[in-house]
Parts: C-alpha cells; structure tokens; sequence
C-alpha cells in the first residue's frame, strides 16, 4: 500500500535506504494533522474522531485527539522557529480557549476534569500533552493569549498535580505539567513536589543498561523510549539544566545502545509490549538522543531509523485511506489494542516528530543515511539488567528479542489472578511477526499440560544472560499457572535457556515436578500462508512429536498463521532441547543439519555445531552457559 499524506518525492541521494528528507516529516506531519482537524468541534476544544471509544468515553477521547495532534503540531511549529505556514497553532489556541471555560460540564467543547487515574485518569496523560505542546510554542501561543485564558488553562492543568497517576509512566504527566507552569514563571511548592516525586521513583525504577521498569515489577518494553526516557530527557533540554541532561542523557544513550538495534531492516520496530498501536513513535528515543547529542549513532543512521520506521507503517496502510492513523499495527487490528484505546490512540505515535526540533541545518537532515545497527554484521546482545536477548541477521534483516524478564505482572497481583497477555508472555519476539491471539495456539510457548488445560507463562523470573563473539544467552524461570481446575501445581516450576547464533535459537527447558500424565508442548513462530519468512522447529533431545497447529485469527502481520509445535509426555523432572529458526533467508539449510551431536547427562546438556564443530554447554546445578 502507499500512504493517502501528500509527501515529497523520494530524495535517494541524500537517504538511499528510506527516501525521507525532513521536508517528508514536516510533509508527514502536515498532513496527519489535516486529516485529524476534519473531525474538531465546532469550538476546536476536542477531536472527535470515528472509531469504537476508550474505556474513559468519547469526550475525553475528544480531547485526547486535542492533545496528541497539538504534540504534533508543537514540534512541527517549533522545529520551524515559529513558522506556521498551515495556521496549526490558531486552531490550538481557539481550542485551549473553548475547552477550559467550562471543565467537566457536559457540553460540546468542554474538557473533562483531571481526576485520580481510578476514577477519570486519562485527561492526566493528555494533560502532559497539553503542557508541551505550550511549552514547546511559547512564544507563538501562551504568549499571545489573553491572560484569562492562562489563567484558566494553569487551573485545568493543575488537576494532574492534585491527583493520583497510575503507579507507573503515569507520574511524568504531572512532572511534565510542572515543569510547563515552572517555565512560565508558574512554579510553586506544588510544581516542585511533582517534580521531585517523579524522579524519585524514576531512580527506584532504573534497572541499568539504559533500562527502567514501567512502574514497580518488570515491564520492560517500548514505554522506556517514548516515556521514560523522553519526558526527563526532552525537559533537560528545553530547561538547559546541565546536570540534569547529563544524568538523563547518559542513560539515554546507554538505552540506545540496545534499543537501536530493535528495528528491522524494514524500518519495522520490535512487536513486543502494549501500545503497540502507537506505531513510529518506537523511534522517539532515537530522535531525541540525535536532537540532544545523547545518543551512540551517527547523524545519518539516526535518521535511517525514525525514517525506516515513519516510512515503514506509512506505506503499510496506518492510515487508511482517510489519512487517519487506524487502531491497529499496519491496518486496523483489533488483538494490537488495550482496553484505553480509543480512536485517538494512535496519535502518540505524534512523538516522533520531536525529531523536528531539530532544525534544518541539523546533521541530523543533513548527513547522508548510514545502515541501522540491524543491517551490519550479524549481532546478538545479551541484557542482563532487564532480562533480554537481542538477535538480528544481516542476510534478512529480522531482529528477533528474546525474553526472559519482561512480564507486566504488577506485585500487588497474584499471578493466578493475572491473564495471559500475548504481548509480554511469548518467549520470543520478532520485527517481523506478531504472537497468536488469546484464544489461538499461542507461538513461542512452553506450556505443561494437565488434564487437557495448558499452563500459561506470568511471572518471569530472569536467572541472568550474557554474550560473547557472535553467540548469546538468556535464562529465566516461571511456575506454569492453569486456567481452570487448580491454578497452579505443587511443586511444578519451567527453567528455560535460550542460545542463540546466527540464525538459529537453541531451546532448552528443564521441566521439575511434572505430575503423572501430564504433557509439555512448545512452539515456534507464527507465520502465514504467504508471507516471506519461514518458521521452523526441530526437536533434538526428549520431544517426541511434531506438527503443525493452525491460528485462524492470525497476528498483526498476517490474517492466518500456522504455529509448529513439539509435544512429549513428561512425569517428574524432564530435560528439553529444540532448535528454532524464523529466517527470510531462500535457501536457508533445514535445522536438522545444523548440529551435529546431542549429548544429555544428568542435568547437563551438551550441543555440538556441525557449520564449525563449537559446542554449547548448559548446566542447571548451579545455572551456567558456555560456548566454544
């Protein structure tokens, strides 16, 4: 598909990977905006756009499509020094106007109030929109409004410091709003505490490696770049505090280090964690370490990235033919969406366009575009602070993360009591394939089945990780937990291992205190009938059957997907060794020919490599993985 925005054409000289230039961002962003402003009020305070409503209803969903287009259109007006040649920003004004007269009445163009993130939490995480998007075009906008106004929007904006965030991302919006009213010579003790409060548990969340949780527990996933690390990053450097751009950026560019490396040769980010309907904003972290200077790429493979990936879901259908970005990943997709979104959702993907602050003249636009990290040698990347495993492959571009500490189970919950969620349950995620839905065969799954009832995967306990000359591995433990009948097994815990070199991915679990009669399957990757990549699974040591199981409802890539899958009766403590391979590459040699011996003793497993006679060794008592 080609995207319905009115871009400029392709500049291969200057960007030979992806064709963008800035002029195709501001282009971009132009136009995304046009399409949006179709649905305002007649007041401008809230964009109605079509589409099934949030959990929060459809006026703070108006006033979401308010808040994430004003990001947008803040950064374009901004990047261009005030140049605002399509009036965005009288639009904004008219709406801040409208839409604070009258807060929580039930009228056309009123905004809802800011409450506790229980009760009506949602116009909070516009609230920080709001207050970048003026903070961002002071001198064109705050400036220039009557000081009623001002007065009335500070009110408004000061709901998301009274109340209560969620216990997690949630307490930079306030952070945000502070640092906004602080900017304008707002500033109070109420501004300070929320600023203190939020960096304080920003400290308590840090894992290293450039890595924070999303709230307490281990979620680990794209909320660290468009979150975590924007919001301190971006408000170091529109304050000019050195020390706290030092501290922040650091961190920054540590995480760059790793997250850079999670998008495909396609352009396509990693499809793992929630709000993936947010699509291109994956590269807001590598915008704003080129904008600030934290960050460990060159100009021109920065730009290869957030281009890669604006042009990635632009020609893959984001918008429809609308020019609205859709609930969903490429089109629509239903399985991509949480319970919080709404039709403006997708208008955080406006993140990315921070890469507009930088200005024309910027290395950034004026480099000539370099690979991403994806598209060097073969690389694989051991995680140990969250948990993770990066491969990619230069022969097909596929980056592959495997995960063996992200789990989003928050700790006041049982894990019985927590549902499965495909997008941090799987043990392997990819740029170019999606999990299986909740009611398919789930992909890259160990499950123990008892009387008929397959165990899911919650609480991932990391066992550690590690890499070395172009192999790496990461080790995590569960308890499998049962949807019906007892939810959980006495005594019955999964200890898995994943080895990866090249292509393949050597899967080892050892199984304790399996009960008599019970099964344990494992799965693949999930791919469809006509898709470019191949998904493989053999079995090496302990499985003994083989076949292939459909998902109708398909994955964000593909509407039909079949999932290989390995089954073996087990009954105590069982040793399991498979070899994987998700690969584009045509000529791929089958994977029962990649090794070259097995050898099991005890709680050892021993892997010889047939291409150069290595051999990997695992042991379970105590934990430790070798290669040579």
């Amino acid at each position: 598909m080609t995207s319905p925005l009115e871009l400029p054409s392709d500049d291969r000289d200057l960007s030979p990977h992806t064709g963008y230039t800035r002029a195709h961002w501001e282009a971009a962003a132009d136009g995304l905006l046009r399409a949006a402003w179709q649905w305002s009020t007649p007041g401008r305070a809230l964009l109605d756009l079509p589409g099934r409503p949030s959990g929060s209803g459809v006026r703070s969903d108006g006033l979401e499509g308010y808040a994430r287009t004003f990001l947008a259109a803040a950064f374009r007006v901004a990047g261009a020094d005030g140049k605002d040649p399509h009036g965005w920003l009288d639009r904004y004004a008219d709406g801040l106007a409208a839409g604070t007269r009258t807060p929580g009445r039930d009228d056309p163009e009123s905004w809802p109030l800011i409450l506790d993130h229980h009760v009506q939490g949602q116009p909070m995480v516009e609230s920080a929109s709001v207050a970048i998007g003026l903070r961002l075009t002071r001198p064109w906008l705050w400036e220039r409004l009557d000081p009623g106004v001002q007065d009335r929007a500070e009110e408004w904006l000061r709901g998301a410091l009274r109340h209560t965030p969620a216990p997690n991302n949630w307490y930079l919006f306030p952070y945000s709003v502070a640092a906004f009213l602080e900017s304008v010579g707002r500033g109070d003790a109420e501004t300070t505490r929320a600023k203190e409060r939020a960096l304080d548990l920003l400290e308590g969340w840090y894992r290293g490696q450039g890595w924070y949780t999303d709230g307490d527990g281990a979620a680990f996933d794209h909320y660290n770049g468009w979150a975590l690390h924007l919001y301190p990053v971006l408000d170091a450097h529109l304050s000019g505090d050195p020390e706290l751009s030092a501290h922040y950026g650091s961190r920054l560019r540590e995480h760059l280090d790793s997250f850079s490396l999670l998008f495909g040769a396609d352009g396509a980010p990693i499809h793992f964690g929630r709000s993936l309907t947010y699509r291109f904003a994956a590269g807001s972290a590598v915008a704003l370490g080129a904008v600030t200077g934290h960050t460990p790429l060159s100009p021109g493979a920065s730009r290869r990235v957030i281009s890669g990936s604006l042009r990635y879901f632009l020609d893959r259908g984001a918008t429809g033919t609308d020019g609205l970005l859709s609930l969903g990943w490429h089109g629509p997709h239903e399985a991509t969406l949480q319970h919080y979104s709404g039709p403006a959702s997708p208008y955080w993907a406006s993140k990315a366009f921070v890469a507009l602050l930088a200005p024309e003249g910027h290395p950034l636009w004026t480099a000539a575009e370099e690979p991403a990290p994806s598209e060097g040698p073969d690389r694989v990347l051991a995680l140990p602070a969250p948990g993770l495993l990066i491969q990619s492959t230069r022969a097909d571009g596929i980056v592959r993360l495997h995960n063996h500490g992200s789990d989003h189970v928050r700790p006041h919950e049982g894990e019985s009591g927590v549902q499965d969620d495909p997008l941090y349950s799987r043990q392997s995620y990819s740029t170019v394939t999606g999990p299986t839905s909740k009611v398919n065969a789930a992909d890259n799954h160990l499950a123990v089945v008892v009387a008929g009832v397959r165990s899911g995967r919650r609480s991932v306990r990391p066992l550690g990780a590690g890499h070395g000359d172009g192999w790496g591995w990461a080790a995590s433990w569960h308890r499998p937990v049962f949807t019906s009948g007892a939810p959980m097994v006495p005594g019955l815990r999964v200890e898995s291992v994943t080895v990866v070199r090249g292509r393949y991915e050597l899967r080892v679990h050892r199984v304790l205190g399996a009960p008599a009669g019970a099964r344990v399957e494992q799965t693949g990757w999930a791919t469809g009938p006509d898709d470019a990549v191949r998904s493989t699974l053999h079995g090496l040591y302990g499985w003994e059957t083989s076949e292939e199981v459909r998902a109708p409802q398909g994955t964000a890539y593909t509407r039909w997907a079949v999932v290989p899958r390995l089954g073996a009766d087990a009954e105590g403590t069982v040793l399991l060794v498979s070899l994987a391979s998700l690969t584009a590459e045509p000529d791929a040699a089958a994977l029962a020919a990649a090794v070259s011996a097995v050898n099991v003793d005890g709680d050892t497993v021993e892997v010889g490599w047939a291409e150069d006679g290595a051999t990997t060794r695992i042991d379970f008592e105590p934990l430790n993985v070798a290669h040579r």
